[in-house]
């Protein structure tokens, strides 16, 4: 199984959106706050439809449990947009974690930095002061990974 980890996620829709995709890829979510919403908001319902009962979801209370949380484990890709490797040049294996930043302001550059190796981005135009949304980027690099694992239990 696949984890998608959203750092102090600010968007209710997107994590609600965020959540559904979970459902439908047999993902586990993983959310670690402070995020600047309720888990009743209604934004985050309405885009995680009626799947949202359904997210396999871990709570982390900030960055540092979840840190402790992955503690050894060298599977962990920080998704940002100035990181020095692309996404799609990654071998993924069952059992990654895709860590993504708040929509603001992304990761925190010394947490990316620590982990250089493990760092990725998504080509965009970079001229263009404005990054995808969270929840299409979480999307693009999500099915990389499952195409490379050949979609495990997906048909």
């Amino acid at each position: 199984m696949l984890n998608i980890v959203l750092l102090e996620p600010e968007k209710p829709s997107n994590t609600g959106n965020i959540g559904r995709t979970c459902v439908l890829t047999n993902t586990r979510l993983h959310l670690v706050r402070p995020f600047s919403f309720r888990l009743d908001d209604k934004l985050l319902k309405r885009s995680g439809m009626d799947y949202w009962d359904k997210v396999d979801l871990v709570i982390h209370d900030d960055i540092d449990e979840f840190l402790e949380y992955i503690k050894g484990n060298d599977r962990v890709f920080y998704v940002e947009t100035f990181a020095t490797h692309y996404y799609h040049e990654v071998e993924y294996k069952d059992g990654d974690y895709l860590v993504f930043g708040k929509e603001s302001s992304g990761i925190d550059k010394d947490l990316v930095s620590k982990h250089k190796e493990h760092s990725i981005k998504i080509p965009m135009n970079m001229e263009i002061d404005r990054s995808l949304n969270l929840a299409n980027s979480c999307n693009i690099v999500l099915f990389e990974a499952l195409r490379q694992i050949n979609f495990p239990g997906l048909k």
